[in-house]
Protein backbone atom coordinates (compact mmCIF):
# COMPACT_ATOMS: atom_id res chain seq x y z
CA UNK A 1 0.00 0.00 0.00
CA UNK A 2 1.54 3.31 -1.03
CA UNK A 3 2.53 5.59 1.83
CA UNK A 4 0.42 8.67 2.34
CA UNK A 5 2.09 12.06 2.91
CA UNK A 6 1.96 13.31 6.46
CA UNK A 7 -0.76 15.93 7.02
CA UNK A 8 1.81 18.14 8.74
CA UNK A 9 4.20 18.09 5.79
CA UNK A 10 4.46 21.46 4.00
CA UNK A 11 3.06 21.58 0.50
CA UNK A 12 5.63 21.48 -2.22
CA UNK A 13 7.00 25.01 -2.89
CA UNK A 14 7.88 26.58 -6.20
CA UNK A 15 10.87 25.36 -8.08
CA UNK A 16 13.94 27.11 -6.60
CA UNK A 17 15.55 27.08 -9.99
CA UNK A 18 13.11 29.62 -11.47
CA UNK A 19 15.04 32.24 -13.44
CA UNK A 20 13.83 35.88 -13.57
CA UNK A 21 13.67 37.62 -16.86
CA UNK A 22 15.93 40.62 -17.54
CA UNK A 23 13.09 43.07 -16.96
CA UNK A 24 12.06 41.35 -13.74
CA UNK A 25 15.65 41.33 -12.49
CA UNK A 26 16.10 45.04 -13.28
CA UNK A 27 12.85 45.86 -11.50
CA UNK A 28 13.97 43.83 -8.49
CA UNK A 29 17.29 45.72 -8.34
CA UNK A 30 15.47 49.06 -8.55
CA UNK A 31 13.25 48.09 -5.65
CA UNK A 32 16.24 47.05 -3.56
CA UNK A 33 18.08 50.30 -4.32
CA UNK A 34 15.02 52.35 -3.41
CA UNK A 35 14.60 50.45 -0.14
CA UNK A 36 18.28 50.95 0.67
CA UNK A 37 18.02 54.70 -0.04
CA UNK A 38 14.94 54.99 2.16
CA UNK A 39 16.71 53.07 4.91
CA UNK A 40 19.79 55.32 4.76
CA UNK A 41 17.64 58.46 4.77
CA UNK A 42 15.76 57.19 7.81
CA UNK A 43 19.02 56.45 9.62
CA UNK A 44 20.44 59.86 8.75
CA UNK A 45 17.27 61.60 9.90
CA UNK A 46 17.19 59.68 13.19
CA UNK A 47 20.89 60.26 13.83
CA UNK A 48 20.54 63.97 13.06
CA UNK A 49 17.64 64.32 15.49
CA UNK A 50 19.54 62.52 18.24
CA UNK A 51 22.61 64.64 17.59
CA UNK A 52 20.58 67.86 17.74
CA UNK A 53 19.11 66.86 21.10
CA UNK A 54 22.55 65.90 22.44
CA UNK A 55 24.12 69.20 21.38
CA UNK A 56 21.28 71.25 22.85
CA UNK A 57 21.58 69.39 26.14
CA UNK A 58 25.39 69.47 26.30
CA UNK A 59 25.81 72.90 27.98
CA UNK A 60 22.97 72.26 30.43
CA UNK A 61 24.41 68.81 31.21
CA UNK A 62 27.80 70.29 32.05
CA UNK A 63 26.27 72.98 34.23
CA UNK A 64 24.06 70.39 35.95
CA UNK A 65 27.05 68.16 36.66
CA UNK A 66 28.94 71.15 38.08
CA UNK A 67 26.02 72.13 40.32
CA UNK A 68 25.58 68.58 41.55
CA UNK A 69 29.32 68.19 42.18
CA UNK A 70 29.64 71.50 44.03
CA UNK A 71 26.57 70.95 46.20
CA UNK A 72 27.10 67.33 47.20
CA UNK A 73 30.88 67.25 47.72
CA UNK A 74 32.00 69.18 50.81
CA UNK A 75 35.68 69.07 49.90
CA UNK A 76 34.91 70.32 46.41
CA UNK A 77 32.81 73.17 47.78
CA UNK A 78 35.50 74.23 50.25
CA UNK A 79 38.07 74.00 47.47
CA UNK A 80 35.86 76.30 45.41
CA UNK A 81 35.37 79.07 47.97
CA UNK A 82 38.63 78.81 49.94
CA UNK A 83 40.65 81.09 47.61
CA UNK A 84 38.25 83.96 48.31
CA UNK A 85 39.81 84.43 51.74
CA UNK A 86 43.16 85.13 50.09
CA UNK A 87 41.85 87.62 47.54
CA UNK A 88 42.90 91.21 48.39
CA UNK A 89 39.62 92.62 47.02
CA UNK A 90 37.55 90.42 49.34
CA UNK A 91 39.83 91.10 52.29
CA UNK A 92 39.50 94.83 51.68
CA UNK A 93 35.69 94.61 51.70
CA UNK A 94 35.68 92.74 55.01
CA UNK A 95 38.29 95.10 56.50
CA UNK A 96 36.44 98.26 55.49
CA UNK A 97 33.10 96.94 56.73
CA UNK A 98 34.41 95.85 60.12
CA UNK A 99 36.40 99.08 60.54
CA UNK A 100 33.34 101.20 59.80
CA UNK A 101 31.21 99.29 62.31
CA UNK A 102 33.82 99.53 65.09
CA UNK A 103 34.32 103.27 64.55
CA UNK A 104 30.56 103.79 64.40
CA UNK A 105 30.25 102.26 67.84
CA UNK A 106 32.71 104.78 69.30
CA UNK A 107 30.98 108.06 70.21
CA UNK A 108 33.76 110.44 69.17
CA UNK A 109 31.59 113.49 69.80
CA UNK A 110 31.01 112.38 73.39
CA UNK A 111 34.74 111.91 73.87
CA UNK A 112 35.42 115.43 72.56
CA UNK A 113 32.67 116.90 74.71
CA UNK A 114 34.12 115.20 77.79
CA UNK A 115 37.54 116.56 76.89
CA UNK A 116 36.17 120.10 76.51
CA UNK A 117 34.40 119.84 79.86
CA UNK A 118 37.56 118.59 81.54
CA UNK A 119 39.56 121.49 80.09
CA UNK A 120 36.93 123.98 81.23
CA UNK A 121 36.85 122.47 84.72
CA UNK A 122 40.63 122.67 84.84
CA UNK A 123 40.48 126.40 84.10
CA UNK A 124 41.84 126.28 80.56
CA UNK A 125 41.50 129.46 78.50
CA UNK A 126 38.14 129.74 76.66
CA UNK A 127 39.93 129.74 73.28
CA UNK A 128 41.47 126.35 74.07
CA UNK A 129 38.14 124.96 75.22
CA UNK A 130 36.38 126.20 72.09
CA UNK A 131 39.03 124.83 69.76
CA UNK A 132 38.95 121.41 71.38
CA UNK A 133 35.71 120.73 69.48
CA UNK A 134 37.74 120.73 66.26
CA UNK A 135 39.50 117.60 67.51
CA UNK A 136 36.50 115.42 66.50
CA UNK A 137 37.63 115.04 62.89
CA UNK A 138 41.29 114.21 63.56
CA UNK A 139 40.31 111.92 66.43
CA UNK A 140 37.88 110.00 64.22
CA UNK A 141 40.52 109.75 61.48
CA UNK A 142 43.16 108.49 63.87
CA UNK A 143 40.74 105.95 65.35
CA UNK A 144 39.73 104.75 61.88
CA UNK A 145 43.36 104.36 60.83
CA UNK A 146 44.27 102.41 63.96
CA UNK A 147 41.27 100.08 63.76
CA UNK A 148 41.76 99.56 60.03
CA UNK A 149 45.36 98.49 60.59
CA UNK A 150 44.42 95.95 63.24
CA UNK A 151 41.53 94.53 61.22
CA UNK A 152 43.66 94.35 58.07
CA UNK A 153 46.36 92.38 59.87
CA UNK A 154 43.78 89.96 61.20
CA UNK A 155 41.96 89.53 57.90
CA UNK A 156 45.16 89.08 55.87
CA UNK A 157 46.55 86.53 58.31
CA UNK A 158 45.93 82.82 58.79
CA UNK A 159 43.17 83.40 61.37
CA UNK A 160 40.76 84.75 58.79
CA UNK A 161 41.59 82.06 56.23
CA UNK A 162 41.16 79.26 58.76
CA UNK A 163 37.91 80.74 60.03
CA UNK A 164 36.67 81.15 56.47
CA UNK A 165 37.39 77.56 55.49
CA UNK A 166 36.07 76.20 58.79
CA UNK A 167 32.85 78.15 58.50
CA UNK A 168 32.29 77.01 54.93
CA UNK A 169 33.05 73.41 55.74
CA UNK A 170 30.69 73.34 58.73
CA UNK A 171 27.98 75.14 56.80
CA UNK A 172 28.34 73.33 53.47
CA UNK A 173 24.63 72.56 53.44
CA UNK A 174 24.05 76.30 53.21
CA UNK A 175 24.87 76.19 49.50
CA UNK A 176 21.74 74.11 49.04
CA UNK A 177 19.85 76.95 50.69
CA UNK A 178 21.19 79.41 48.11
CA UNK A 179 20.06 77.19 45.24
CA UNK A 180 16.67 76.32 46.68
CA UNK A 181 15.81 79.61 48.41
CA UNK A 182 15.87 78.12 51.91
CA UNK A 183 16.08 81.19 54.18
CA UNK A 184 17.33 79.17 57.16
CA UNK A 185 20.77 78.86 55.60
CA UNK A 186 23.78 81.15 55.93
CA UNK A 187 23.98 81.50 52.16
CA UNK A 188 20.44 82.40 51.24
CA UNK A 189 18.23 84.39 48.92
CA UNK A 190 16.35 87.33 50.36
CA UNK A 191 14.54 90.17 48.59
CA UNK A 192 15.91 89.09 45.21
CA UNK A 193 19.47 89.04 46.59
CA UNK A 194 21.97 86.35 47.56
CA UNK A 195 23.83 87.16 50.78
CA UNK A 196 26.73 85.44 52.49
CA UNK A 197 26.62 85.35 56.30
CA UNK A 198 30.14 85.89 57.68
CA UNK A 199 29.07 85.34 61.28
CA UNK A 200 31.81 82.87 62.24
CA UNK A 201 34.49 84.93 60.55
CA UNK A 202 33.30 88.16 62.16
CA UNK A 203 33.32 86.54 65.60
CA UNK A 204 36.96 85.62 65.13
CA UNK A 205 37.87 89.14 64.04
CA UNK A 206 35.85 90.74 66.85
CA UNK A 207 37.71 88.72 69.47
CA UNK A 208 41.05 89.81 68.08
CA UNK A 209 39.95 93.45 68.17
CA UNK A 210 38.79 93.13 71.76
CA UNK A 211 42.13 91.56 72.68
CA UNK A 212 43.84 94.60 71.16
CA UNK A 213 41.91 96.91 73.48
CA UNK A 214 38.97 97.88 71.26
CA UNK A 215 36.12 96.83 73.51
CA UNK A 216 33.60 98.48 71.19
CA UNK A 217 34.30 95.81 68.58
CA UNK A 218 32.18 93.44 70.63
CA UNK A 219 29.16 95.61 69.79
CA UNK A 220 29.25 94.91 66.04
CA UNK A 221 25.57 94.14 65.25
CA UNK A 222 24.49 90.88 63.69
CA UNK A 223 22.91 92.30 60.50
CA UNK A 224 26.29 93.73 59.45
CA UNK A 225 27.78 90.27 59.21
CA UNK A 226 26.15 89.75 55.81
CA UNK A 227 27.71 90.48 52.42
CA UNK A 228 25.52 90.75 49.32
CA UNK A 229 26.84 88.60 46.49
CA UNK A 230 24.10 88.96 43.89
CA UNK A 231 21.02 91.12 43.48
CA UNK A 232 18.57 90.89 40.60
CA UNK A 233 14.85 90.86 39.94
CA UNK A 234 15.26 87.55 38.08
CA UNK A 235 16.59 85.64 41.10
CA UNK A 236 13.44 83.55 41.54
CA UNK A 237 13.63 82.36 37.93
CA UNK A 238 17.31 81.56 38.36
CA UNK A 239 16.50 79.55 41.49
CA UNK A 240 13.91 77.51 39.58
CA UNK A 241 16.48 76.74 36.89
CA UNK A 242 19.12 75.82 39.46
CA UNK A 243 16.73 73.50 41.29
CA UNK A 244 15.98 71.72 38.02
CA UNK A 245 19.67 71.46 37.19
CA UNK A 246 20.35 70.14 40.67
CA UNK A 247 17.76 67.41 40.21
CA UNK A 248 19.05 66.53 36.74
CA UNK A 249 22.71 66.72 37.75
CA UNK A 250 23.11 62.96 37.97
CA UNK A 251 21.08 62.03 34.89
CA UNK A 252 21.36 64.81 32.34
CA UNK A 253 25.04 64.14 31.49
CA UNK A 254 24.32 60.43 31.06
CA UNK A 255 21.31 61.12 28.85
CA UNK A 256 23.34 63.52 26.72
CA UNK A 257 26.19 61.02 26.30
CA UNK A 258 23.77 58.23 25.37
CA UNK A 259 22.05 60.42 22.76
CA UNK A 260 25.40 61.32 21.18
CA UNK A 261 26.52 57.68 21.15
CA UNK A 262 23.24 56.58 19.56
CA UNK A 263 23.60 59.27 16.90
CA UNK A 264 27.05 57.94 15.95
CA UNK A 265 25.88 54.32 16.04
CA UNK A 266 22.71 54.82 13.99
CA UNK A 267 24.31 56.96 11.28
CA UNK A 268 25.42 54.96 8.20
CA UNK A 269 28.78 56.76 8.16
CA UNK A 270 30.00 56.33 11.74
CA UNK A 271 33.27 58.20 11.30
CA UNK A 272 31.63 61.19 9.66
CA UNK A 273 28.98 61.37 12.38
CA UNK A 274 31.66 61.11 15.07
CA UNK A 275 33.50 64.00 13.41
CA UNK A 276 30.31 66.07 13.22
CA UNK A 277 29.40 65.25 16.84
CA UNK A 278 32.83 66.26 18.12
CA UNK A 279 32.74 69.54 16.18
CA UNK A 280 29.23 70.22 17.47
CA UNK A 281 30.25 69.63 21.07
CA UNK A 282 33.24 71.95 20.61
CA UNK A 283 30.96 74.68 19.27
CA UNK A 284 28.53 74.26 22.17
CA UNK A 285 31.38 74.51 24.69
CA UNK A 286 32.48 77.76 23.05
CA UNK A 287 28.88 78.98 23.32
CA UNK A 288 28.87 78.05 27.02
CA UNK A 289 32.12 79.92 27.65
CA UNK A 290 30.75 82.98 25.89
CA UNK A 291 27.56 82.65 27.94
CA UNK A 292 29.55 82.58 31.16
CA UNK A 293 31.28 85.80 30.10
CA UNK A 294 27.90 87.41 29.40
CA UNK A 295 26.50 86.25 32.75
CA UNK A 296 29.59 87.70 34.42
CA UNK A 297 28.80 91.10 32.95
CA UNK A 298 25.17 90.82 34.06
CA UNK A 299 26.29 89.80 37.55
CA UNK A 300 28.67 92.74 37.90
CA UNK A 301 25.96 95.13 36.72
CA UNK A 302 23.50 93.63 39.21
CA UNK A 303 25.60 94.08 42.35
CA UNK A 304 25.33 97.62 43.77
CA UNK A 305 28.70 99.19 44.52
CA UNK A 306 27.42 100.00 47.99
CA UNK A 307 26.92 96.30 48.68
CA UNK A 308 30.06 94.92 47.03
CA UNK A 309 32.75 96.74 45.02
CA UNK A 310 33.13 95.76 41.38
CA UNK A 311 36.57 94.18 41.84
CA UNK A 312 35.38 92.06 44.77
CA UNK A 313 32.24 91.02 42.89
CA UNK A 314 34.37 89.97 39.92
CA UNK A 315 36.62 87.91 42.20
CA UNK A 316 33.60 86.20 43.78
CA UNK A 317 32.14 85.27 40.40
CA UNK A 318 35.41 84.14 38.82
CA UNK A 319 36.32 82.05 41.86
CA UNK A 320 32.96 80.39 42.19
CA UNK A 321 32.62 79.33 38.54
CA UNK A 322 36.26 78.59 37.81
CA UNK A 323 35.71 74.82 37.93
CA UNK A 324 32.77 75.11 35.53
CA UNK A 325 34.87 77.19 33.15
CA UNK A 326 37.71 74.67 33.46
CA UNK A 327 35.34 71.77 32.72
CA UNK A 328 34.03 73.53 29.61
CA UNK A 329 37.57 74.12 28.36
CA UNK A 330 38.49 70.49 29.07
CA UNK A 331 35.48 69.17 27.16
CA UNK A 332 36.32 71.57 24.31
CA UNK A 333 39.82 70.09 24.08
CA UNK A 334 38.45 66.53 24.22
CA UNK A 335 36.06 67.35 21.38
CA UNK A 336 38.86 68.86 19.27
CA UNK A 337 41.11 65.84 19.86
CA UNK A 338 38.25 63.47 18.95
CA UNK A 339 37.46 65.42 15.78
CA UNK A 340 41.13 65.41 14.79
CA UNK A 341 41.36 61.65 15.32
CA UNK A 342 38.21 61.04 13.26
CA UNK A 343 39.57 63.26 10.48
CA UNK A 344 42.96 61.54 10.39
CA UNK A 345 41.21 58.18 10.05
CA UNK A 346 39.40 59.39 6.92
CA UNK A 347 40.22 59.17 3.21
CA UNK A 348 41.43 62.73 2.67
CA UNK A 349 44.86 63.35 1.14
CA UNK A 350 46.17 64.88 4.35
CA UNK A 351 44.89 61.98 6.47
CA UNK A 352 46.38 59.39 4.11
CA UNK A 353 49.66 61.28 4.10
CA UNK A 354 49.82 61.36 7.90
CA UNK A 355 49.01 57.67 8.19
CA UNK A 356 51.47 56.75 5.47
CA UNK A 357 54.23 58.82 7.05
CA UNK A 358 53.59 57.30 10.47
CA UNK A 359 53.60 53.82 8.94
CA UNK A 360 56.93 54.39 7.18
CA UNK A 361 58.49 55.83 10.34
CA UNK A 362 57.37 52.99 12.62
CA UNK A 363 58.26 50.44 9.97
CA UNK A 364 61.79 51.81 9.66
CA UNK A 365 62.15 51.85 13.46
CA UNK A 366 60.91 48.26 13.67
CA UNK A 367 63.31 47.09 10.97
CA UNK A 368 66.12 48.85 12.79
CA UNK A 369 65.29 46.95 16.00
CA UNK A 370 65.08 43.68 14.09
CA UNK A 371 68.42 44.26 12.37
CA UNK A 372 69.90 45.01 15.79
CA UNK A 373 68.85 41.55 16.95
CA UNK A 374 65.66 42.53 18.79
CA UNK A 375 63.19 40.44 16.79
CA UNK A 376 59.78 40.46 18.50
CA UNK A 377 58.93 37.05 17.06
CA UNK A 378 55.48 35.65 17.80
CA UNK A 379 54.42 38.73 19.75
CA UNK A 380 55.30 41.00 16.86
CA UNK A 381 53.46 38.80 14.39
CA UNK A 382 50.37 38.80 16.62
CA UNK A 383 50.48 42.58 16.95
CA UNK A 384 50.96 42.91 13.20
CA UNK A 385 47.94 40.73 12.53
CA UNK A 386 45.69 42.53 15.02
CA UNK A 387 46.55 46.20 14.47
CA UNK A 388 42.95 47.36 14.25
CA UNK A 389 42.00 45.47 17.40
CA UNK A 390 44.94 46.75 19.45
CA UNK A 391 44.35 50.31 18.21
CA UNK A 392 40.74 50.13 19.34
CA UNK A 393 41.74 48.81 22.77
CA UNK A 394 44.29 51.58 23.32
CA UNK A 395 41.83 54.28 22.26
CA UNK A 396 39.16 52.76 24.50
CA UNK A 397 41.51 52.68 27.49
CA UNK A 398 42.39 56.32 26.89
CA UNK A 399 38.74 57.30 26.83
CA UNK A 400 38.08 55.21 29.95
CA UNK A 401 40.93 56.95 31.76
CA UNK A 402 39.36 60.35 31.06
CA UNK A 403 35.94 59.13 32.20
CA UNK A 404 37.29 57.70 35.46
CA UNK A 405 39.66 60.60 36.16
CA UNK A 406 38.38 62.78 38.98
CA UNK A 407 37.83 66.26 37.51
CA UNK A 408 40.17 66.06 34.48
CA UNK A 409 41.76 69.27 33.25
CA UNK A 410 43.16 70.36 29.90
CA UNK A 411 46.58 69.19 31.09
CA UNK A 412 45.18 65.75 31.92
CA UNK A 413 43.60 65.48 28.46
CA UNK A 414 46.90 66.42 26.84
CA UNK A 415 48.73 63.85 28.99
CA UNK A 416 46.30 61.01 28.17
CA UNK A 417 46.28 61.88 24.46
CA UNK A 418 50.07 61.94 24.42
CA UNK A 419 50.28 58.58 26.17
CA UNK A 420 47.80 57.05 23.71
CA UNK A 421 49.86 58.26 20.74
CA UNK A 422 53.09 56.97 22.31
CA UNK A 423 51.57 53.54 23.04
CA UNK A 424 50.22 53.26 19.49
CA UNK A 425 53.63 54.15 18.06
CA UNK A 426 55.39 51.62 20.31
CA UNK A 427 52.94 48.87 19.32
CA UNK A 428 53.44 49.73 15.65
CA UNK A 429 57.23 49.54 16.04
CA UNK A 430 56.97 46.19 17.85
CA UNK A 431 54.65 44.87 15.13
CA UNK A 432 57.25 45.83 12.50
CA UNK A 433 60.23 44.34 14.39
CA UNK A 434 59.52 40.75 13.42
CA UNK A 435 61.15 38.59 10.80
CA UNK A 436 58.09 36.65 9.64
CA UNK A 437 55.17 39.02 9.06
CA UNK A 438 51.85 37.27 9.56
CA UNK A 439 50.05 38.71 6.63
CA UNK A 440 52.65 40.76 4.83
CA UNK A 441 52.80 44.50 5.22
CA UNK A 442 49.88 45.80 7.20
CA UNK A 443 47.30 47.61 5.16
CA UNK A 444 46.94 51.28 5.86
CA UNK A 445 43.89 51.92 8.04
CA UNK A 446 41.09 53.08 5.84
CA UNK A 447 38.01 55.14 6.48
CA UNK A 448 35.16 53.57 8.34
CA UNK A 449 31.59 54.37 7.65
CA UNK A 450 31.60 56.82 4.77
CA UNK A 451 33.80 59.19 2.83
Amino acid sequence: MPSQPSPSSPPPGPDPGVVLSADEHAHYKRLRRAAAVRHRKTRYASASLLLLLALLLAPAALVAAWVDDTVTDTDRYVETVAPLAEEPAVQEVVTDRLTARVVANVDVDAVVAALSKSLADAGAPPAVVDRSAALAGPLRGALTSAVHGIVQRVVSGPVFQQAWEGANRRAHANVVGMLTGDESRAVRAQDDAITLDLGTVVDEVKQRLVDQGFEKADAIPTPDRQVTLFETEQLSKAQDAMRLLDIMGAWLPVITLVLAALAVWIAPAHRVMLLVTACGVAVMMIVLLVGLAVVRRVYLDSVPSSALPADAAAVVYDTFIRFLRSAARTLLVVAVVTALAAYLYGPSRVARGVRSGAGRATGAAGRGLRDAGMDTGTTGRWLDGHRRWTTGVVLGLGALALVLWNHPTVGVVALVAGLVVVVLLVLAVLASATGGRAGGPAAEPGPAGGP
